[in-house]
């Protein structure tokens, strides 16, 4: 008779909740990461565009952001997988979250100098290919260290990390453009960035894999192991095509807001404007992420929560097909918040429990975080013509909506998860 081989902790189902301390430390470390990609995308490329080219700065931004985009939809899943491969004695994700934070903090180094379109491009890849490593580690942490009955309320954390992030992300590069420019503003998000990773690379655990457990090396093997069925996992398709939709949505209602209210609602202080909005959006979002996170870990249901946070969303953006103005910006912001937070509460527990295999978790992990930049790639393609020949920002808005309401329809074929 063959022996069955224990699993070792890296690869075992987590059964003991996490405390408060590493709660802490993973939620600081988001917020680090969050920063780092929102405040160059909310504030400092939108600028930078428009310094080096006026006159094309939407087509600039468009450029620079979906190239990043398309970096960081091959990063996320590639080193996930040579996480899910790696047997250091500092452990699988650690080497990986410290390295991904250096790369985006060379990148925005890049960014502070660009003298030019390519090396803006450049400076940003960097960013988000370092970036998107060190997310699919910290999303792998979850799915590695919390239990599933904890899941909701950690989601909800990261959520709330998430949108501190952007918003924190705002008023420290308004303030650093405000003394110095465009260089100082890069600095700080740089150091930020490396500041959260080492202080959840330096204080938290990691679990060594052992050798005998690593998945094949071979390169036949490893690339064949980035596909993941949909005949043979339906729940994680289905999953997948929801993740997608709720971020390309989300994407069309946000990527665009500094340029709406300048163009479209004729804000006198468009930075001003975009702060206000983004802390309405903020304080609605922490209290949707901490109400859905906990009432979804109390019921074990998630799908309930989805369909709710689509609704409120896709209500959002057609606050704003229908009115172009600052009133209502200022309703809109708080709905989309209160909507994408009880969506990112939910959506990190349901998506953690639709995984095909325990030791491919950061790998399918950042299959599902192809999911977050792929609507960074397709949105600033889409965006272009609609603002252009199909009827402005009316139509992004309705383009916002439509795509949240689709989301609801994919997750009722979500079968394994209720």
């Amino acid at each position: 008779m063959s022996e069955v081989r224990e699993l070792p902790e890296a690869l075992a189902e987590p059964v003991t909740r996490v405390r408060a301390g590493w709660m802490s430390l993973l939620f600081f470390a988001n917020i680090a990461l969050w920063l780092g990609v929102y405040a160059p995308i909310q504030v400092l490329l939108p600028k930078q565009a428009e310094l080096l080219d006026a006159a094309n700065k939407e087509a600039v931004f468009s450029l620079v952001t979906g190239i990043g985009a398309v970096v960081a939809l091959i990063a996320n899943p590639a080193i996930g997988l040579l996480s899910d491969r790696t047997c250091s004695a500092r452990g699988r994700r650690h080497p990986w979250t410290a390295a991904g934070a250096a790369v985006a903090a060379a990148g925005l180094l890049v960014l502070a100098f660009a003298p030019n379109v390519a090396v803006m491009v450049l400076g940003w890849c960097l960013v988000q290919a370092g970036l998107n490593g060190m997310l699919a580690m910290l999303v792998s942490a979850i799915a590695d260290r919390v239990p599933v009955p904890q899941r909701a309320q950690v989601g909800g954390l990261v959520g709330i990390a998430q949108m501190l992030g952007t918003v924190l992300g705002a008023v420290v590069v308004v303030v650093m453009l405000d003394l110095a420019g465009l260089p100082l503003g890069y600095a700080v998000c740089a150091a930020i960035v490396l500041a959260g990773a080492a202080a959840f690379v330096l204080r938290t655990p990691d679990a060594r894999l052992p050798v005998a457990f690593r998945p094949s090396t071979r390169t036949r093997d490893v690339l064949a192991n980035l596909w993941v069925s949909p005949r043979g996992h339906p729940d994680f398709a289905w999953a997948w095509a929801c993740h997608f939709m709720i971020n390309l949505g989300n994407a069309f209602g946000t990527l665009y807001l500094l340029f709406f209210l300048k163009d479209a609602v004729h804000y006198e202080d468009p930075d001003t404007g975009l702060l206000i909005m983004m802390g309405l959006y903020g304080a609605a979002l922490v209290v949707g992420a901490l109400v859905a996170g906990h009432f979804s870990d109390k019921s074990g249901r998630r799908k309930p929560y989805v369909l709710a946070a689509s609704a409120v969303m896709a209500v959002a953006a057609s606050l704003l097909v229908v009115w172009q103005n600052w009133t209502a910006a200022l309703a809109a912001s708080p709905l989309l918040g209160v909507g994408f937070g009880a969506y990112m509460a939910v959506a990190l527990a349901m998506l953690t429990q639709v995984l095909p295999a325990a030791q491919d978790r950061a790998k399918d992990l950042g299959v599902i975080n192809i999911a977050n930049s792929l609507p960074q790639v397709v949105a600033p393609m889409l965006t272009a013509p609609i603002l252009a020949y199909l009827g402005g920002y009316s139509s992004l808005f309705a383009a916002s909506a439509l795509s949240t309401v689709i989301a609801a329809v994919l997750v009722t074929r979500v079968k394994g998860v209720r």
